[in-house]
C-alpha cells in the first residue's frame, strides 16, 4: 500500500504552467505544425472533445494576456517547441505573441466540438500549400496517440492509461482509514517531496493576492480583512490564499502551481486551505508533508468516481474535500469525525457544476475552502450529514460512489447543456 500511495502521488502531483486544457491544444498544434514545416498555412481544424472544450473556451494563456481556443490555436503556429510538453509555454515572447496576433486576423482557424464521451481527446488537421497532417491527442493532455503527415501514418499508438485513474485502479480498492493509516506511518523522507506543493502554490497565491490579478477575488478579501469587515480567522485565510492562486492561474500569469490529479486548481484547493492553518498553528514539517500527501490522495479517490474532467466542479466536491480530511487529521480527528468531514463536503458541495476554468474559477475555489473549514469544524464537533440524507451513504466510500454515480450517469445531460451554453456565446 505504501509503494502504491508514493507512486500515485509522484504520477499525479506535478508542477504545472497553465491551464491544462489550453496548453494540450497548444502543444498539439505545435507538434502538426512542425510536420509541415515552413510552408504557407491554408486552414486548421481543431476537433475538441466536450470538456476540452469546456475548460479551454475562457481562460488565460500564460505570457499572453489573451484567452480562447483559438488563440491557444494561434499560440501553436507561432513557433512554441512541442518537444517541451506541457511546459512549452515557458518560451513564450511579445514577438510569438505578435505572430498569433497576425495569424487570429487571417481567419484560418476553426474550432469543432467532437461528439464523443472522451475526457481528453483533441484532433489537430492542418493543410498547407505542399503538406497536411494530423495529430490527435487522447486520454492523457500529452499523449500523442496518432501523427500522420500527407495521409501517411509516421506515429500510432493505443491511448494510454499511464496517465489516467484506470492506471491508478489499485488504490481505490483500499479503504480511505488504511490510506490515511499507511501515510501516517511513513517516514519523514518518504514525503518530503510534498512540501514543494507548499511552497509553489503559496508563492502564486501570494503573487495574485498583491498585483489584484485576475477577478482579484484574493485582493478583495484581504482588504476587507484589513479593514476589519471580515476577521483573520482560518476560514477567511483559506479562502483568501486559494482565491488569490486562482486569480493569478486563470489569469495567465506565467508562473508554475503544484497540481494534483491533472489539475491546477485542484492542487490549490488541495493545498492552500493546508497552508492557511499552518499560518495559526505552528507543525512539523514531517506532519505538513503528510497532511498534503492525504489532501492528494483524498482528491485522487474522489476523481476516480467522477471522473478527471467532470459536470461537477472537481475543486468544489474532491480537492477541497481532501484539504478537509487533511486539516482534521492535523486537528487530530479519529475515524468517525474524518468521515463526518467527508459526508459534509459532498453532503453540501455536490450540487456545484463545473462551466469551464476561467477567472471566475476564484469565486468556486474560495467558496470551497470555505466549505473545506466548515465541514472540519462540524465534524470536529461530532456532527456530520447523515446516511438517511440526499446522496450521503453508510460509509464515507458509498458516499463517493453515489457522488459518482451523480456525476457519470445524473449529470451527463448538464453537462451537455452547459456546454451548448458556453458555445453559443
Amino acid at each position: 500500500m505504501k509503494n502504491t500511495i508514493l507512486n500515485t502521488l509522484k504520477r499525479e502531483v506535478k508542477p504545472a504552467m497553465g491551464c491544462t486544457e489550453p496548453v494540450a491544444i497548444t502543444l498539439g498544434v505545435a507538434r502538426a505544425k512542425d510536420l509541415i514545416g515552413d510552408s504557407k498555412i491554408n486552414k486548421v481544424i481543431v476537433k475538441l472533445c466536450p470538456n476540452v472544450f469546456k475548460n479551454g473556451l475562457a481562460v488565460g494563456l500564460p505570457g499572453t494576456g489573451k484567452y480562447g481556443h483559438k488563440y491557444a490555436v494561434a499560440v501553436g503556429l507561432a513557433g512554441l517547441e512541442w518537444r517541451k510538453g506541457l511546459s512549452l509555454y515557458e518560451d513564450i515572447c511579445p514577438e510569438m505573441v505578435d505572430v498569433a496576433d497576425r495569424i487570429i486576423e487571417e481567419n484560418l482557424i476553426e474550432i469543432e466540438v467532437k461528439d464523443t464521451s472522451d475526457k481528453i481527446n483533441i484532433e489537430v488537421l492542418i493543410s498547407s500549400d505542399e503538406d497536411s497532417s494530423r495529430v490527435i491527442i487522447k486520454d492523457s493532455h500529452d499523449k500523442f496517440i496518432l501523427i500522420e503527415k500527407n495521409g501517411e501514418t509516421i506515429y500510432q499508438d493505443e491511448p494510454s492509461k499511464e496517465c489516467s485513474n484506470e492506471a491508478n485502479q489499485s488504490i481505490f480498492n483500499y479503504k480511505i482509514k488504511d490510506l490515511i493509516e499507511t501515510i501516517d506511518s511513513m517516514e519523514d523522507k518518504d514525503l518530503d517531496f510534498m512540501y514543494q506543493g507548499i511552497e509553489m502554490n503559496k508563492k502564486i497565491a501570494m503573487e495574485g493576492i498583491d498585483r489584484e490579478l485576475g477577478m482579484g477575488i484574493g485582493t478583495s478579501i484581504k482588504n476587507n480583512i484589513d479593514k476589519g469587515i471580515l476577521s483573520s480567522d482560518l476560514i477567511t485565510r483559506a479562502m483568501m490564499y486559494t482565491a488569490g492562486a486562482s486569480d493569478a492561474r486563470m489569469s495567465g500569469i506565467t508562473m508554475p502551481v503544484m497540481s494534483s490529479n491533472g489539475s491546477g486548481n485542484n492542487g490549490l484547493t488541495a493545498i492552500l486551505p493546508i497552508y492557511a492553518y499552518t499560518t495559526m498553528v505552528e507543525l512539523e514539517r514531517s506532519k505538513i508533508n503528510k497532511s498534503v500527501a492525504i489532501s492528494h490522495i483524498i482528491n485522487s479517490y474522489i476523481k476516480n468516481a467522477i471522473g478527471k474532467l467532470s459536470p461537477i466542479c472537481g475543486c468544489g466536491v474532491a480537492a477541497s474535500t481532501g484539504s478537509a480530511v487533511a486539516i482534521a487529521w492535523l486537528m487530530g480527528a479519529d475515524y468517525s469525525q474524518i468521515e463526518g468531514c467527508i459526508n459534509n463536503m459532498i453532503g453540501n458541495t455536490a450540487g456545484m457544476i463545473c462551466d469551464g476554468a476561467k477567472n471566475g474559477c476564484a469565486m468556486k475555489l474560495s467558496t470551497s475552502a470555505a466549505a473545506a473549514i466548515q465541514a472540519v469544524i462540524v465534524a470536529m464537533d461530532g456532527k456530520s450529514v447523515s446516511s438517511i440524507e440526499g446522496i450521503v451513504g453508510a460509509s464515507a466510500e458509498d458516499t463517493i460512489s453515489n457522488l459518482g454515480k451523480l456525476a457519470t450517469e445524473g449529470m451527463a445531460f448538464a453537462d451537455k447543456v452547459i456546454i451548448d451554453i458556453m458555445a453559443s456565446k
